[in-house]
């Protein structure tokens, strides 16, 4: 290997890197103030977020699907997490029987998907996939990710307040930096848009005391806590929907699949059911490893396309060196305390823009069949009334039993079912023909 060739690869490692970790900061801050952790347990589940994700990430890229796509927080786990924590307060129940039942739900998931993989089911569930699925659910999960990233990048809290004009300027300066770079940058500016961005941001935010105070630091050396909310538990309400969400769980895995199929055209010699299989199993033990490590579950990140296609970064190598050094780094409370300073914002700001390319992906996706009456209605109606449910408040079913809360509180989950409800209930004229596999 040459020193042109090391130095590449090197600044491609500290990228992806920087794009795993920002995936995975954001989580367990939201996750702390919903269930009222303290901020030394707030420090904990950090270090198990970045452990996880970065094992993960590993996982699949050795024995999974092989492909450098990001693992991080699920936006479907994140989802019913919010909804049960807002739950629970609103009832005066100890949060920590929630994250217990939440424990228990992430590991029937993963169950479900290792049995459905590892028996070879993953082709039998493929129908259900379809383009129009697949492309709605990730529009609908980048309008969604793009309103928090933007609440992130001002800097606002979910009440509207905490804008400060200094820092939310700086922000929108940075994504606009990441933007420029990667639409309009040549060569080594655009490649490497998004560290460019994280780095000029933290510097500027470091200039004007933005930068908080570190992490309590409980050592040198430190292994991740495991079950640290305590003993799994399972009940009828979070059972029924760790089944629906493990259905999700398969969509976006094939979603995240698709899309950096069209960010690396040059791949895909091997069977696509295979690596799906493989990385249903993966996705599987991923999610039991979350609940084992007391985490929001973990799933293929379908905005990795979107950053490959960003910056340019498609070989494993430095995927894989990434993933296993934020293996390493969480295990040095030190080291977790100084990464955990990236000020919000700027990660927020750096991984604006990649949304914009999800969203488009999900659009090529959906334009893969002609778009008739028949998929434009059910395409409407589900990002509509999918995108409706994300804005109403979460105590808006609190009449209604257990076991339907958590799936009718979900946007992307009432919006895939009711995708996949209608591709198979409105059957397409015989001179239509069918939607086809997404895979």
């Amino acid at each position: 290997m040459n020193t042109k060739t090391l130095a590449a690869d090197t600044a491609g490692s500290l990228q992806w890197l920087v794009f795993l970790l920002a995936n995975a900061l954001a989580l367990p801050i939201v996750i702390g103030d919903i269930y009222q952790l303290s901020p030394v347990e707030v420090a904990g589940l950090m270090q198990r977020t970045f452990f996880v994700v970065g094992l993960a990430s590993l996982l699949q890229g050795l024995v999974g699907h092989r492909l450098p796509v990001v693992d991080g927080p699920a936006g479907i786990w994140l989802g019913v997490f919010v909804i049960l924590g807002g739950l629970a307060r609103s009832h005066g129940t100890d949060p920590y029987e929630t994250l217990r039942s939440l424990e228990g739900s992430m590991l029937l998931a993963g169950a479900l998907l290792i049995a459905v993989s590892a028996a070879g089911l993953f082709g039998r569930f493929l129908f259900l996939f379809t383009p129009l699925v697949t492309g709605a659910f990730l529009m609908l999960l980048s309008l969604q990710l793009s309103g928090v990233f933007l609440k992130g990048t001002l800097g606002v809290s979910d009440d509207g307040t905490g804008l400060q004009a200094g820092p939310a300027a700086a922000g929108l300066g940075i994504f606009l930096l990441v933007l420029s770079f990667s639409l309009w940058g040549k060569g080594w500016w655009k490649s490497y848009a998004v560290l460019i961005g994280i780095l000029a941001g933290w510097a500027v935010f470091a200039v004007f005391g933005w930068v908080g105070e570190p992490l309590p630091l409980t050592g040198l050396f430190r292994l991740p806590e495991g079950l640290a909310w305590g003993m799994p538990r399972l009940d009828a309400g979070t059972a029924v929907s760790s089944v629906l969400v493990a259905l999700v769980l398969l969509s976006n895995l094939v979603a995240s699949f698709e899309a950096v199929k069209q960010a690396m055209p040059e791949r895909g010699t091997e069977d696509d059911l295979r690596k799906l299989n493989r990385g249903g199993l993966m996705a599987g033990v991923n999610t039991a490893l979350s609940a084992l490590i007391s985490t929001v579950g973990m799933v293929p990140l379908s905005v990795s396309a979107g950053f490959i296609r960003m910056t340019g970064q498609k070989r494993m190598g430095p995927f894989l060196a990434a993933s296993a050094g934020l293996c390493v780094l969480s295990l040095f409370p030190v080291i977790t305390s100084g990464l955990a300073r990236l000020p919000g914002p700027v990660a927020y700001a750096a991984l604006l823009s990649t949304f914009a390319q999800m969203f488009g992906l999900g659009l090529s996706t959906v334009l893969r069949d002609r778009l008739d009456q028949r998929r434009l209605s059910i395409l409407g109606l589900t990002l509509s009334l999918g995108a409706a449910v994300l804005f109403l408040p979460p105590q808006t079913f609190q009449a209604l039993p257990p076991v339907l809360q958590p799936i009718l509180g979900n946007g992307l989950l009432v919006s895939m079912l009711l995708s996949m409800l209608l591709e198979q209930l409105w059957r397409p004229a015989a001179a239509e023909g069918n939607g086809g596999s997404a895979a």
